[in-house]
């Protein structure tokens, strides 16, 4: 049976890759980025081939019309849409693990891990991971020598540790006896840095220099246990050179998001509102409830400075976005320019989860999570920090591919058919 190990690795585009230094991993090639370039999109298409039209994962989030509840990094396996490449390959015996991918909880493959921390009654959070099966977990974090630390993930300590912790479990499991066939693994530990400080920015150094060790370590073992090996980027990440894009406070100052004052807190009331936009990166969804609105909320939105693009459904089309989950007008951010979600701009009206870690309950994606508030135990709400961005596919985007096998895809899409074929003969 053939054995293989697929490494994602966030923000490696092409033109990174020689700042990674010297990985023991071959020479890369440049692959077209799949649109939006996004983790959740990219791991959704690498899985099953298809557009995020057809997977249903446009983003990392997306609004539950159903719930009226935007919800983000949600687990399930059932949210993507299709058939997975490796299906065949288990049809002839092969197994299948997915180490520290989005959406696997329930898949149907041999081994799982992933992040899946315990929220507590009190407001606590116990740090813990899913695991199939049940004794995988422990089994990698004695060979590792400590447990995956949650907040090096993600958080204002999230660093390259994560991806360290990644790259020695998946080398010891590479090295089981009863080890997959077919392993997927992610690793983000440059995602952090390079929104932080950017790409080019001196302080990024490290976290290129500590990828490109976890990226060697991994081809050392995948080699040593026999393994192929392929390595891909999911997105590039750009410079922030322009403004940050508040879409909620346009449509809250047009009348057309509404708001309840809790405590003098302004929460959301989708119940009430004409439009939404759940943000991500360079990128947002805009949900109009109220289709008599849509022309003003297309008005509003397009005379927003920062925003090149508002596609509607034949647009949307046209990209391969059509779904449901990409809204009434999908949103795309002019290049150096992003996204955030406040609608406020009184902090005193900023709802409690606007200075905490708060990934699920927060209606978009906040990159500001990844610094320090100015008091304690809290995040922060500047969006000028913010120096490194994703979402679109121009402009230098094209991201890097490194493979020990012939590889013939010209964009990200098509690596999966490539994948399911060198996997079938």
């Amino acid at each position: 049976m053939k054995k293989l190990l697929v490494i994602q690795v966030a923000g490696l585009g092409y033109k990174c890759v020689r700042k990674l230094g010297a990985p023991s991993c071959g020479t890369a090639r440049a692959l077209k980025p799949l649109f939006p370039a996004l983790t959740c999109t990219a791991q959704a298409t690498l899985r099953t081939g298809t557009p995020p039209a057809q997977h249903g994962m446009i983003a990392n989030g997306f609004f539950d019309t159903t719930l009226r509840k935007p919800l983000f990094w949600e687990q399930s396996s059932s949210l993507i849409t299709g058939e997975r490449f490796w299906n065949a390959f288990q049809a002839r015996g092969g197994t299948v693990g997915l180490l520290f991918l989005q959406q696997s909880l329930g898949e149907t493959v041999e081994a799982i891990l992933s992040p899946a921390p315990i929220h507590t009654h009190g407001g606590g959070l116990i740090n813990a991971c899913y695991s199939k099966p049940e004794t995988l977990n422990a089994r990698l974090e004695k060979r590792v020598g400590h447990p995956f630390k949650l907040h090096q993930y993600w958080g204002p300590l999230a660093s390259v540790k994560s991806s360290r912790f990644i790259a020695e479990a998946v080398a010891a499991c590479l090295s089981e006896t009863d080890a997959p066939d077919l392993v997927l693994t992610y690793l983000p530990g440059l995602d952090y840095d390079l929104q932080r400080f950017g790409p080019d920015h001196p302080r990024s150094a490290k976290a290129y220099q500590a990828v490109s060790q976890d990226i060697s370590m991994l081809w050392n073992a995948a080699t040593t246990n026999g393994y192929e090996i392929v390595v891909v980027g999911d997105y590039a990440i750009t410079p922030v050179t322009d403004q940050v894009i508040f879409p909620n406070r346009a449509l809250r100052d047009a009348g057309l998001f509404s708001t309840r004052l809790i405590k003098k807190m302004a929460y959301p009331d989708y119940y009430a509102s004409k439009a939404f936009a759940v943000v991500d990166h360079q990128v947002a969804m805009v949900h109009v409830f109220d289709p008599s609105a849509l022309a003003q909320v297309k008005a509003v939105l397009m005379a927003l400075p920062g925003v090149d693009q508002v596609l509607d459904a034949a647009a949307q089309q046209a990209l391969g976005i059509a779904h449901a989950r990409a809204g009434d007008l999908f949103l795309v951010a002019k290049k150096g320019s992003w996204f955030a979600y406040p609608w406020w701009t009184d902090k005193r009206e900023a709802p409690d989860y606007a200075t905490h870690v708060d990934i699920h309950n927060k209606p978009g994606y906040d990159p500001c999570e990844l610094f320090f508030g100015r008091t304690p135990f809290q995040v922060s709400m500047d969006t000028s920090k913010i120096k490194g961005t994703h979402g679109r596919t121009d402009f230098d985007c094209d991201v890097a591919l490194l493979s020990s096998i012939p590889l013939q895809a010209a964009s990200f899409q098509e690596l999966t058919t490539d994948l399911r074929g060198w996997l079938m003969v």
